[in-house]
Formats: C-alpha cells, sequence, structure tokens
C-alpha cells in the first residue's frame, strides 16, 4: 500500500480545505443582493471582498464571506453602533428568513444553508490613499471609528508570499484549519498578521517544522497583541475578550504538545506515527499515512 511524506500530507491537506467554485458562486449571488439593498439606503459607493476570501486563505465549509461596505460619510453616523443597528435593520427588512445580528465590526447575515453561507458587512468610510492603497474608517467595537486598509494588508500577504514560493498563504490555512477545527477563539486576521511577520525573516517554509514553531511562540508571546506590520490598524488583537483568550491558549498549549510529537516522530523516522499527532492537531481532518489508486484520502 502507498505511503505518503510529511509533506504530501500536508499539501493534501491544502487540496482538502481550499473551499470549491461552486461556494464562491453562492458568495457572490449573496454580494449582489446585499449591494443592491445598500445601494437603496445608503448610496454605497462600493461593495467588495476582504479578508479571508479576498486573501486566499479561507477554510472551506468554515470561513465567511467578509465584505466591505464603502458607504458616504454623510450616510455614516458618528458612533459606529448607531450605524451598524442601522445597517442590520435595512439588511433585516431585504433578508427577513435570514438571521441578522451585529458582531463588531460587522453585519453578519448568516443564510444558514450549507457552507460558506455566512457574510459579515463591514461599513466602512473612505479616509484616503496611502501607498496606492484605500484607508478606511471601520467600527472599532467601542462605538467609535478605526482605521483599516484591507487591499494594503493583502499586499503585504501577497508579497511575502511570492517570496516564499507560494507557500505562505498555505502555512496560513493550514493554522486557520487548526482553529475552526479545534473551536479555537482567536481572529483569523491576527495569525495572517503574526504569521507573515515572523516569515519575514525565513527563506523557505517547511509545512510541519513551520507549524511546530507557529504553535510554540504563539504559545510563548501569550497570544499578545502585534503592532499592524503596514502601521494602519494599530494594536491588532488575537482574541475579543478575556475569557476567549484563555480558552484559546489553553487549546494552543494542546496544540504545541502534539505538534512537538509530531516532529519528534518523523525525526526518529516513524513518518505514519507523525501523521497520527498531526491528525490530532486537526481533529481527525488531517490526511492518512496510506492511500490507493493515488486518491489522497
Amino acid at each position: 500500500m502507498a505511503t505518503r511524506t510529511i509533506t504530501q500530507g500536508f499539501e493534501a491537506f491544502h487540496s482538502k480545505i481550499t473551499p470549491g467554485g461552486s461556494i464562491s458562486g453562492k458568495a457572490s449571488s449573496h454580494k449582489q443582493s446585499i449591494t443592491r439593498r445598500l445601494e437603496d439606503d445608503f448610496n454605497l459607493k462600493q461593495l467588495f471582498y476582504s479578508g479571508s476570501a479576498n486573501n486566499g486563505t479561507s477554510i472551506a465549509h468554515h470561513s465567511d464571506v467578509d465584505l466591505f461596505a464603502s458607504i458616504p460619510t454623510d450616510k455614516l453616523k458618528a458612533n459606529s453602533v448607531t450605524s451598524l443597528r442601522e445597517i442590520k435593520e435595512s439588511l433585516q427588512k431585504r433578508f427577513t428568513n435570514t438571521t441578522v445580528y451585529v458582531d463588531s465590526p460587522a453585519v453578519v447575515l448568516d443564510f444558514g444553508s450549507g457552507d460558506w453561507d455566512t457574510a459579515e458587512v463591514i461599513p466602512a468610510d473612505y479616509l484616503r490613499t496611502e501607498n496606492g492603497k484605500s484607508v478606511y474608517h471601520i467600527p472599532d467595537g467601542s462605538g467609535g471609528w478605526m482605521e483599516s486598509a484591507p487591499s494594503l494588508h493583502n499586499s503585504y500577504v501577497v508579497t511575502e508570499n511570492d517570496r516564499l514560493g507560494k507557500k505562505l498563504k498555505k502555512l496560513i490555512r493550514f493554522a486557520k484549519a487548526w482553529k475552526y477545527y479545534r473551536d479555537v477563539p482567536i481572529s483569523s486576521f491576527y495569525l495572517e498578521l503574526r504569521i507573515t511577520k515572523w516569515m519575514e525573516s525565513e527563506s523557505t517554509i517547511a509545512y510541519d517544522i513551520d507549524m511546530d514553531t507557529i504553535f510554540r511562540k504563539l504559545d510563548a508571546c501569550g497570544l499578545a497583541a502585534i503592532q499592524d506590520p503596514k502601521g494602519i490598524s494599530g494594536l491588532v488583537h488575537a482574541c475579543s475578550s478575556q475569557a476567549k483568550k484563555e480558552i484559546a491558549l489553553s487549546r494552543l498549549a494542546t496544540a504545541k504538545i502534539r505538534s512537538a510529537k509530531a516532529r519528534a516522530a518523523e525525526k526518529a523516522g516513524n513518518t505514519k506515527n507523525a501523521f497520527s499527532w498531526w491528525d490530532l492537531v486537526f481533529a481527525g481532518k488531517f490526511p492518512s499515512y496510506t492511500y490507493t489508486n493515488s486518491l489522497f484520502v
């Protein structure tokens, strides 16, 4: 029976967790409906993808669709909580059978019909252009507004991904897969920035080595906030509350132990055992050590 190397296992895993075209099509249909509603009620300038959906680091069956809604300043309120409530009420009237709620900085629409079927609409007030990228004000979670530049952050990740042989985004996807499969309440944006910043000093990526390193570094820093490497968003926090941070740290400690055991098994020449430990890291979703008919299952 044919067997895989660890690298082949991670490559097969990446294929498994990458969303397919049908999911993207469903997201697009929601985007068009949301656009029409916000154009009518808020003179929407533009609705565009941001976050994982735009960066190519989303996870099949788990990642939602982040949408920046560029709205004229005179259609927004000084208190961002008020704007979020008004946008929520508008979208609820359009999507009467959909669960719509506020989870700052976004209004969330849970369409509830399957894969990748939640959209997060983030109201955005255009401020300026910096290095050719647009900077916006978005809700800060406390009634105020904070700066954000999704295209600038995307460019940052893309640049490092290209330098690292197109492997950085895959590495970020693996970290996000762990987050979703193990229900770890860590911000995806935080993971993306942390990992990209750490990999700036690396010349190559080896998935198993670097995933183990990421777990160790996240644990060592205690999930401390990171200063936005592009100097736009200020401090980016790992978790939205201290209670969630404690949960995340506990699950991180477990992942660190398991990835270390996976690495030790591989170094000892026991690749089968290494696969078993990586499977525990990813909650039983990692590909099997053996396969038949050249199919990665």
